[in-house]
């Protein structure tokens, strides 16, 4: 039952009002005066304040304000016997949901207030949603407010209600299994196993095994039958991570897996059928693969049915403040912490190119939380000393040239030391093909070890 508060100084008219509204099944409270009219609808959890406008003392205008800063939701109808344009207009400024001018009908008194309650279930109900959007759409992790976030979320809401098999591409760090799960969770199968594989994590000898399957007794050391993660994800999601890293042998089993829903383990005959949805990602450019014959070209066409291209950090860096508070929050609790951030840190960081991309800068954090105590976190704790912004000396200037070379220098040299000077392997880590990590290497004459 809906729950009106009657704000009218005339005995009378406010005693008739409450008869009415009781009448059509109202549970209806009532206010001799404006001041006794602005306690009640500030403390009371009314859908509907009617009030007069014109009252002795606190008037009209002073109760809309009283309810309104306690109780946002809450509509309110004022009612004038003037009928003046500018009173109506000014209460309508100040929030009021409509206004009714006296003498007026039982009749548009009821729809009057009806409107106001089926508008105040739909602010709770737009409340509500978006509320829970976060925890519906699994997007609390994929935080931003650029453009290019915004058109990854409204893909994510589009694609994933559909079977269609995703692609998702993008630099390594930008968060292509977030994004793959969050499809995931807003699809039909959202109650169904979600399986990620990373591809590269797994030898080429046991990828086939590990996926499909096998037979007991079809290789040394098999000695019982083995379900494939292909059947563990049965009716739910299957997630490739680094696809371009599997062999052409495996591709081409994949891809009539993929083409006739059903799979083969390792020393048997009998085909199974599976009901996966595919979702697949990779930091390479597949097309290149295609022309190189590393990557068949007929599962790139199977794949990129729904695709996916993620920006790196460094083109989106007005996400880099939020992502920052984001992550601080998320480590200070983990941590029972209360670090902050200095000055200068957050400036600091939009001006760095990020390599490594979100997961860099998640790790930089985590870092800095750890290291902080709970106290102030200063540039030297997230940022390496060669990236730091420098001071333009007197009557100079620090050329952005400079500073994309000196970030550019300390994140090869740092992925060079990681991977034992192995260019192949730095050039992964890095998200680059070896043939630009050579280029940039010989621009900025960097040589491993150093000399």
């Amino acid at each position: 039952m809906s729950k009106i508060l009657v704000v009218d100084d005339q005995r009378n008219m406010r005693t008739t009002l409450a008869m009415m509204l009781r009448g059509a099944g109202y549970e209806v409270d009532e206010a001799g005066d404006g001041s006794q009219g602005a306690d009640l609808g500030a403390k009371g959890a009314y859908d509907v304040v009617l009030t007069d406008l014109r009252m002795g003392g606190f008037d009209g205008i002073g109760v809309l304000r009283a309810v309104k800063e306690s109780n946002a939701n809450t509509e309110v109808i004022v009612m004038t016997a003037y009928g003046t344009i500018e009173s109506a207009v000014e209460a309508m400024r100040l929030g009021a949901f409509d206004y009714i001018q006296k003498p007026f009908s039982e009749q548009e008194l009821l729809v009057k207030v009806e409107r106001a309650i089926q508008n105040r279930k739909l602010t709770g109900e737009v409340q509500l949603l978006a509320s829970e959007f976060k925890e519906r759409y699994r997007f609390e992790n994929i935080v931003g407010r650029s453009q290019a976030v915004r058109e990854v979320l409204g893909r994510i809401v589009k694609v994933a209600p559909t079977d269609a098999t995703v692609l998702i591409t993008g630099e390594s760090g930008t968060g292509k299994e977030l994004v793959a799960k969050a499809i995931h969770a807003n699809s039909k199968r959202a109650d169904r196993p979600f399986v990620p594989v990373n591809c590269a994590a797994i030898s080429e000898t046991l990828l086939e095994s590990e996926l499909f399957g096998h037979a007991r007794g079809s290789f040394t050391g098999a000695i019982s039958a083995r379900k494939g993660l292909f059947e563990e994800a049965d009716g739910g999601t299957f997630f490739f991570d680094e696809i371009a890293e599997t062999p052409l042998t495996f591709q081409a089993k994949l891809l009539r897996a993929i083409q006739e829903n059903e799979i083969r383990r390792v020393g048997e005959n009998k085909p199974i059928n599976v009901d996966v949805r595919i979702i697949a990602a990779t930091n390479q450019e597949l097309l290149t693969a295609v022309a190189e014959k590393r990557f068949r070209q007929d599962l790139y066409y199977r794949l990129n049915v729904a695709r996916f291209v993620l920006p790196p950090l460094r083109s989106r860096r007005e996400d880099i403040p939020i992502l920052w508070e984001f992550f601080l929050e998320k480590y200070n609790r983990k941590m029972a912490c209360r670090a902050r951030a200095a000055d200068g840190v957050v400036e600091a960081l939009t001006q760095y190119d990020f390599p490594g991309n979100i997961r860099e800068l998640e790790n930089m954090v985590e870092q800095a939380v750890a290291l902080s105590g709970g106290g102030v976190i200063s540039v030297d704790d997230v940022l390496p000393a060669a990236v730091q912004p420098k001071r333009a000396p007197e009557g100079g200037s620090r050329l952005l040239a400079d500073v994309v070379d000196c970030a550019e220098r300390q994140a090869i040299e740092a992925a060079l030391r990681e991977c034992d000077g192995s260019r192949e392997r730095a050039a992964e880590v890095l998200g680059i093909s070896a043939t630009t990590l050579w280029r940039k290497m010989t621009r900025l004459t960097i040589t491993y070890p150093p000399g």
